[in-house]
């Protein structure tokens, strides 16, 4: 009951960390900058759901995979103004706004699937994935054991640039203004609605490209269980990062770690059932927001819907 820790190992570990959390970091960015801006979006799930879906059917159907990438999160971002519109201008309850965007995305992907896959609930699988960094140039020796693709640079990108607009912008500081205190950001000249809208729209676009990350990047293909609870991951781990885009990138790794432990501790001699390895990332998550949700502070204004005129 040992493993052998040697450098091709670690890398092999690293690799997985960060192939597996590059979803989970695309898609809680986006729920990093709804969630700052006032709107409870827990519908993460579905969005990844149908990105991953578009993503896959784009990708098999024209054989780019960055065409389907792109198309994946304009899929998600559909997804996200519906339910700004829902949140927003109708002022329905955002809970339960989400929990109808994760019935309706994975609904609709698997009959958009049975409509152009001849009957089957999962696509065809993606002839050209999205480029890795290491492997697929040739290179030789422990560098191939980083199993790296571009979606993970694309979401170390996205982060330093969601932290740049949250505190080095003046938008930034609208959108978390509007969030803690929307009436006081409106007495300003800020457009609440506004800033909530593109907010929410962004946040489904970028869960869209986290949804396409899985299909185009890490499985070639779409199937039922190809998100498989990896948005309400990223939702934990906003709360993890205390609603930052920096510490919610940190939580990912962490949780994509968890998942990395289970491919290689279930590869290794070890006297532990696949099941419970299988647990693992979920188990961590349910710990995490018990040690930790009490102490992280949502934004105040979250969840709550505006009326122009309130004093709240």
């Amino acid at each position: 009951m040992s493993i052998n820790i040697n450098s091709d190992t670690v890398l092999l570990l690293l690799g997985i960390t960060l192939m597996y959390s590059t979803p989970m970091v695309f898609a809680a960015q986006g729920s990093v900058i709804s969630e700052v801006s006032g709107v409870v979006n827990i519908g993460i799930e579905g969005m990844m759901t149908i990105g991953a879906f578009t993503g896959a059917a784009i990708g098999y159907f024209s054989g780019s995979p960055w065409l389907g990438f792109i198309c994946a999160g304009l899929a998600g971002a559909v997804f996200g103004l519906i339910h700004a519109f829902a949140s927003v201008t109708c002022k329905a309850d955002q809970t339960v706004c989400g929990i109808a965007m994760n019935l309706i995305g994975p609904g609709l992907a698997l009959f958009l699937s049975r409509v152009f896959f001849d009957g089957a609930t999962q696509t065809h699988p993606v002839t050209n994935k999205i480029p890795k960094l290491f492997g697929s140039r040739g290179l030789e020796g422990s560098l191939n054991n980083l199993n790296v693709d571009m979606t993970t640079v694309l979401a170390l990108i996205l982060t330093i640039i969601m932290i740049w607009i949250f505190y080095g912008t003046t938008w930034g500081l609208h959108l978390r203004a509007v969030g803690e205190h929307p009436a006081a950001a409106d007495t300003l000249g800020i457009n609440v609605y506004k800033v909530r809208y593109i907010c929410v729209t962004i946040s489904g676009l970028l869960a869209g490209l986290g949804g396409a990350a899985m299909t185009l990047a890490i499985v070639p293909q779409f199937m039922p269980t190809a998100i498989s609870g990896q948005g309400f991951i990223a939702i934990a781990a906003v709360i993890f990062g205390k609603w930052t885009p920096h510490g919610g990138y940190l939580a990912c790794l962490l949780f994509g770690f968890a998942q990395a432990l289970t491919v290689v501790l279930g590869g290794g001699s070890f006297a532990v059932p696949s099941e419970i390895l299988a647990m693992l990332p979920y188990v961590l998550t349910i710990i995490i927001l018990i040690l930790f949700v009490g102490r992280a502070s949502a934004p105040k204004a979250n969840g709550v819907p505006y009326n122009k005129g309130s004093r709240v």
